[in-house]
């Protein structure tokens, strides 16, 4: 019988978004696809440090404990999707299995784009270094994030998973960015807002990826219920630039999804870096570059090129290791 994935969480990564590939990409960039070959050939039993969505992609499997069958029935499943060829992709693995990664599966098409199998595989985020591969699905409708050098957090002690989101642009479509970008009017926004506080906005690039995270949550509330000693170790929190009265329809949006964050921060043009200090969480999710600028020199950050903040900017291939 076939192994499903329709109703698990389901991650496609990239290894430019798991490890730090600098060494092997300045291989490749300063002598070509042979000397990079050879190179990781003979490194092929040196596992790869820790990259920038290494520590998020380590606690999101982790919560597989969760279920009956954590091996045979996981609630997330990670899937490698590489530009490698398998030969070149062996060191990958091999640092998986060094680091004890739940993730068995996975795609290596040299030199080629994988992201055309994200619907194949029912992915609800795919992650990435490869900022034109992202671009490129962000266009064609699918959930992808380019994961920027940033800040990493990877405490071994904390084992708790914290995951924030801003809103327009990420988790609801555009309508509203393109209102404010396109009036430049702050009440005008709030105005827009308020006549449709009850209409939920369209969902954005990760709508389902949250929906997803949600029935973990769910899952974490079911446990506590059979073992009330557990602690939750899922914490979601919206982080957005809205603020009354324009909080109202994005809560309202949230509720029609059926879902549901522990935190919401509604800063009104506070900078988003000094409140992610704080939260610290492994991962933050953001459409404009201008936040990610503050946000990644303090936590792990990934930019979702999608919607009209992005339409005039160049996401221009540039040639990049395997």
């Amino acid at each position: 019988m076939p192994y499903s994935l329709e109703n698990r969480l389901v991650i496609g990564v990239a290894s430019s978004a798991m490890f730090d590939l600098s060494a092997s990409d300045s291989v490749f960039r300063r002598s070509g696809e042979a000397d990079y070959r050879k190179y990781q050939e003979e490194n092929i039993n040196i596992p790869l440090e820790k990259g920038n969505a290494f520590s998020f992609v380590r606690r999101l499997l982790s919560l597989n404990d969760l279920s009956p069958d954590p091996i045979g029935d996981p609630l997330v499943e990670v899937v490698l999707l590489s530009r490698n060829d398998p030969d070149t992709g062996l060191r990958v693995m091999k640092s998986i299995e060094h680091h004890q990664l739940g993730i068995s599966r996975a795609i290596f098409m040299q030199g080629q784009s994988p992201y055309a199998y994200i619907p194949a595989l029912n992915i609800s985020l795919f992650l990435s270094g490869n900022m034109p591969d992202v671009a490129q699905a962000i266009k064609l409708g699918y959930p992808a994030g380019h994961v920027l050098d940033s800040a990493i957090i990877d405490d071994d002690e904390d084992k708790n998973l914290r995951i924030a989101f801003d809103f327009d642009g990420v988790l609801a479509d555009d309508e509203s960015e393109t209102v404010m970008q396109t009036t430049r009017d702050l009440a005008k926004f709030h105005a827009y807002e308020t006549r449709n506080v009850m209409q939920p906005h369209n969902p954005g690039p990760l709508k389902e990826f949250l929906v997803r995270i949600s029935k973990i949550q769910h899952a974490e509330e079911d446990r506590k219920i059979s073992e009330p000693s557990y602690s939750n170790r899922l914490r979601v929190s919206i982080v957005t630039a809205r603020n009354a009265p324009s909080h109202e329809r994005a809560l309202t949006t949230l509720k029609s999804w059926g879902v549901m964050a522990n935190d919401a921060f509604f800063l009104g043009g506070i900078e988003k870096g000094k409140v992610l200090q704080v939260l610290r969480p492994h991962i933050f999710f953001d459409d404009q570059s201008t936040h990610l600028i503050s946000a990644s020199s303090v936590v792990p950050s990934v930019h979702i090129p999608f919607g009209i903040t992005n339409i005039a900017k160049d996401a221009s291939p540039t040639e990049t290791a395997p």
